[in-house]
């Protein structure tokens, strides 16, 4: 494949109705863990992969042939978290929200391009002052940097960006060291991983955040995999010829999904998704034409075998040291990726294929085994989540709540709906502003800034999302009164401003002299 530039951890989250409201901090807060009389600490493995849809593990079916099964184990041994979404479908955002607690409009990393302010406080620091052992390895990604220690991990191993699948440099500690001989990066951020947790202190415990590079483009499977789904059918989803006249010849390797009985409102298509089939992140030219869908797809089922390597590997390893009943193992994708619904691939976007992503917990002293839970699960959680299992209050700043007691099949108030926020983007102008809520029912997304169409899904009827009702005149008061709850929530939590990046535009400044 040429060369082409664009631009995983467990846990649980909290209703809307229990969903604090944390204030846009002006600076960094005391880290101060408050613990829970009598609780317990428990062990904490937290593995986060990159650009992994929601449906693409073996257990699922949606890949005929795909097999993925140290993620089924998880999900048999422990609980699969179905409605589980991130609040921005896109790397750096949803990873600070993850670590923060907070929506990308009160953290501000809005991009992949901006930088984490000196006053965010990350989860870690509060286990760490609780006497936990903490590492972190592998991708942080936030506004750029050469991979240095950030707050709140006494082991450090990252790298600086997207990193590079083979042979990576590393930052150890702030000690940068080069891999070489086709060092494969799933396997070292693994073999650092288990290291750490060979020579930990037996006398406390320990948290590890394990972020995986995989599986984000431009995919490359480690040599064991090169090749092993070569063969494998493709079945397009119902909406990828949607926004085209015809089926193109370039989509030989697979077969359209029948879409018999399926209602498509081809009128309402916003005209953003129906410019950007033929873009970098189009099925029609994708990446400016630097690959070709059918491969792209096979490639990535490929890399994702590294993932579950690694996560088998890490299951092994607590089996061997009898760690295995009392440690939460939490695993989760950052965003979801679209494999051609709609005409498009990547991610940022509203619809379901983008924001849903997988999210899997084990741990047999806490959960039932084969249990799934079916309510809406949120990114911001994931912190809230693994301070309440450590045993540690919520901290107030934080937005999400603790889905602790759905892992423990107790009976709590949850929500019911979730909001979403995308902003666009100085590098894909493409994919314009995005704000949507999401309840058990419908979808109402708005397109800000540009002159298009809103969108409104009723996800019971239509899961695909193929039938834009937002002029259905049956449906003209749910779109108003989502509409509203959106201007409502985002006043309540102070996001009526879009944070800009002043930091990519100054670096942009060149290309517009004699302009102004």
């Amino acid at each position: 494949m040429k060369t082409f530039l664009f631009p995983v951890l467990v846990l649980f989250m909290s209703g809307y109705a229990s969903q604090s409201v944390g204030q846009l901090p002006v600076k960094r807060a005391a880290v101060t863990a408050a613990q829970v009389s009598g609780s317990k600490p428990r062990n904490v493995i937290f593995i986060l992969s990159d650009d992994h849809r929601h449906d693409f593990m073996g257990f699922t079916g949606k890949v005929p042939g795909l097999k993925t099964p140290a993620l089924d184990r998880l999900a048999k041994e422990g609980a699969h978290l179905k409605q589980a979404f991130v609040t921005t479908a896109l790397c750096s955002p949803s990873r600070a929200s993850i670590l923060t607690g907070q929506y990308a409009h009160t953290h501000t990393v809005v991009d992949n391009e901006s930088p984490a302010p000196d006053h965010l406080v990350y989860f870690p620091q509060y286990l760490q002052q609780a006497g936990y052992q903490t590492g972190f390895f592998g991708k942080w990604h936030m506004g750029g940097g050469g991979g240095e220690p950030r707050p709140g991990f006494d082991r450090w191993v990252s790298f600086a960006g997207q990193g590079v699948y083979y042979n990576p440099k590393v930052n150890i500690d702030g000690r940068l060291v080069a891999y070489k001989d086709s060092a494969y990066i799933t396997d070292v951020l693994t073999d650092l991983t288990l290291d750490f947790l060979k020579k930990r202190d037996r006398n406390k415990p320990f948290f590890v955040y394990l972020s995986h590079k995989a599986v984000h483009a431009e995919f490359s499977p480690s040599k064991q995999d090169k090749g092993r789904y070569q063969n494998l059918g493709i079945q397009y989803p119902v909406s990828m010829f949607s926004t085209a006249t015809a089926q193109s010849k370039r989509f030989s390797k697979g077969k359209q999904a029948d879409s018999t009985g399926r209602k498509i409102n081809y009128a309402d298509i916003p005209r953003w998704v129906r410019a950007q089939r033929y873009s970098w992140h189009g099925v029609d030219f994708m990446y400016h034409g630097q690959t070709d869908f059918d491969k792209f797809y096979i490639d990535y089922l490929e890399t994702l075998m590294g993932i579950d390597n690694s996560v088998d590997r890490v299951l092994q390893y607590l089996k061997e040291n009898n760690l295995d009943e009392e440690t939460l193992v939490i695993y989760m994708g950052d965003n979801g990726f679209s494999f051609g619904e709609h005409g498009l691939i990547d991610k940022r976007h509203a619809f379901e294929e983008s924001m849903r992503v997988p999210l899997l917990a084990r741990c047999p002293a806490l959960i039932k085994p084969g249990s799934v839970i079916n309510q809406m699960v949120l990114n911001i959680d994931i912190a809230p989540t693994i301070l309440a299992l450590a045993g540690i209050k919520k901290p107030q700043q934080m937005q999400g709540a603790s889905f602790a007691p759905l892992l423990k099949a107790e009976k709590t108030e949850w929500r019911n709906r979730f909001f979403y926020e995308y902003y666009w983007e100085n590098a894909f102008p493409q994919t314009p502003t995005q704000y949507a809520v999401r309840t058990d029912r419908y979808k109402f997304i708005r397109s800000q800034g540009v002159w298009d169409i809103d969108q409104l899904y009723d996800l019971r009827e239509d899961p695909d999302e193929l039938n834009n009702l937002i002029r259905s005149a049956a449906h003209q008061q749910v779109a108003k009164e989502l509409n509203l709850e959106l201007w409502q929530w985002m006043e309540k939590t102070k996001g009526l401003y879009i944070p800009l990046n002043p930091v990519l535009q100054r670096k942009n400044d060149h290309l517009y002299e004699g302009t102004y």
